[in-house]
Order: structure tokens, then C-alpha cells, then sequence
């Protein structure tokens, strides 16, 4: 799908965005992925301010989560320049957590809920070195704050798909990272379960992190996020949730098959 231009996001573009924040924690220009020969996302730019909570929208197979696991270097790239904090990935890996999609988890993992967020602290103690208590506190008080305390001895495969998804999140908490990126962290949860997931990500954005999902229910992004980013193959428009969420650039990415979602102008 050919580029769009950029629609009611006068003074949050690329060029601006880096004049004013100089190490943005996601600084994209672009970005172009193919699988088998066929380009799925095409020159993608985007900066996401600091505290920013960004919600990466668009139809099924535009191109959100590829988008992800582009900038984390998970997926090759055929162009594209990626800075995270001003930096490549792998020079501030330690300051971004990564949820997956719950269908790419191994759930059979032979791990308890309290093992997976220990792997949190694996960046900063290395494999060899064993964790203290300090570290092994600071997993529980994790798997509190996403409301899973009395579930830290359970195996991980014997929890439900929204306890599944809070204890990953609870994971990202233990890393203290300054971004957190989070594909799909709605998908397949109950109403409680993604209550809570959003409660946490906004106490994260009260306290300076940044958060960007890639996000479905398009009812619930002007309550969520302050800022989206919306795709269909390239990038259509982002910015602010006010200036980009309009049923003009929906319609745009859903090919006017899209009826505007309340609150949307």
C-alpha cells in the first residue's frame, strides 16, 4: 500500500520530534520489511516521545506486529534506521522490556510463575550470576502489583491466558525497563484481567516509562493511550490521540469499511 500523507498531526512529525527531544526512546525512519519477496511494510518514520503511551493500530495483516519485532531486530529488514534512546538496540537492551504475543510462549515451559519474573533480572545479573534476595523480593512485589501474589509457586502452563499475559508484564516490571513494548497484551483476556494490565501501564507512564502496544479494540484508544500510530502496510498516521485518531485516517486504513468508534472526530 502506497504511503499516505500524514493527516491532523501538524507538529509531531519526525523532523520536529528530534529537534525537540533529542534521544526519543523509539526513533523510526524508514523502516521497510518483506517475507518471501513481498514487502509487507514500507518506509515506515515515526518518533515516540518520552511517557508517550502508543497504541499501534490497523487492519489484520497491516503490518503492526512485524513493525515490533522490526525495530527489536527480531524479523530482518530490507531498509530502515532504528534508535532506541539515541541508540541501537543492542546498546540499551537493558532499558526495554519486550511482551510477546501470548501464541509465540512456550507454555509448557517446566517454569513457575516466579521463575518467569526472575528472568527479568538476567540483563543486569548475566546467567551465571545467582539472584539475591534483593532480586527475589522485588519478583514478588512484581507479581503483586499486577494482582498474581498467590500465584508465584504455580506453574506457568496452569494459569489462565490473562494471568499468563500479567505475569510477562510482571516480568517487564522486574527489568525496570524505561520502555516497555507489548504486542497484543489484550488479546484474549477478560474484562478484569485487561483492567488491570492498564492500570499498571498507566501508574509505568505516571512514573516517566514509556509504553507502545500493539492494540485491536479501536473503543478503547482514546481511553488508553495518549498517542497511536495507525498502519495498513505503511504508515498512515501518528501522533497524538486527539489529532491522529480520526475517523478521516480510519477510514483511510480500514478502507472505509470502518464505522468511527465513539469519541473519535
Amino acid at each position: 500500500m502506497a504511503a499516505s500523507p500524514l493527516r491532523g498531526c501538524e507538529g509531531w512529525t519526525m523532523d520536529t520530534m528530534t529537534m525537540t527531544q533529542t534521544n526519543p526512546p523509539l526513533a523510526v525512519q524508514g523502516l521497510s520489511v518483506a517475507y518471501n519477496g513481498k514487502v509487507v511494510l514500507s518506509d515506515v518514520d515515526t518518533v515516540v516521545p518520552e511517557g508517550a503511551m502508543l497504541a499501534i493500530v490497523g487492519p489484520n495483516g497491516a503490518g503492526k506486529s512485524t513493525f515490533l519485532k522490526a525495530t527489536l531486530g527480531l524479523v530482518p529488514t530490507l531498509s530502515g534506521r532504528v534508535r532506541f534512546f539515541g541508540k541501537s538496540f543492542g546498546d540499551v537492551r537493558r532499558r526495554i522490556a519486550y511482551v510477546p504475543q501470548r501464541a509465540s510462549v512456550d507454555w509448557d515451559f517446566p517454569t513457575s510463575a516466579f521463575g518467569v519474573v526472575m528472568m527479568g533480572f538476567y540483563g543486569r545479573l548475566g546467567l551465571l550470576r545467582p539472584a539475591g534476595r534483593r532480586e527475589k523480593a522485588r519478583a514478588l512485589e512484581c507479581l503483586e502489583r499486577v494482582g498474581l501474589g498467590d500465584v508465584a509457586a504455580r506453574q506457568i502452563g496452569q494459569l489462565s491466558g490473562g494471568q499468563q499475559q500479567r505475569v510477562f508484564l510482571a516480568r517487564a516490571l522486574a527489568q525496570d525497563a524505561e520502555l516497555i513494548i507489548m504486542d497484543e497484551p489484550f488479546a484474549g483476556v477478560d474484562a478484569a484481567t485487561e483492567s488491570a494490565i492498564v492500570e499498571v501501564l498507566k501508574g509505568l507512564r505516571a512514573g516517566g516509562r514509556t509504553v507502545v502496544c500493539v492494540h485491536h479494540d479501536l473503543s478503547t484508544v482514546p481511553a488508553y493511550f495518549t498517542h497511536v500510530l495507525l498502519l495498513n502496510g505503511s504508515k498512515i498516521a501518528d501522533g497524538p490521540v486527539d489529532q491522529a485518531f480520526t475517523s478521516e485516517n480510519l477510514n483511510i486504513a480500514y478502507g472505509g469499511r470502518l464505522a468511527t468508534p465513539a469519541g473519535v472526530c
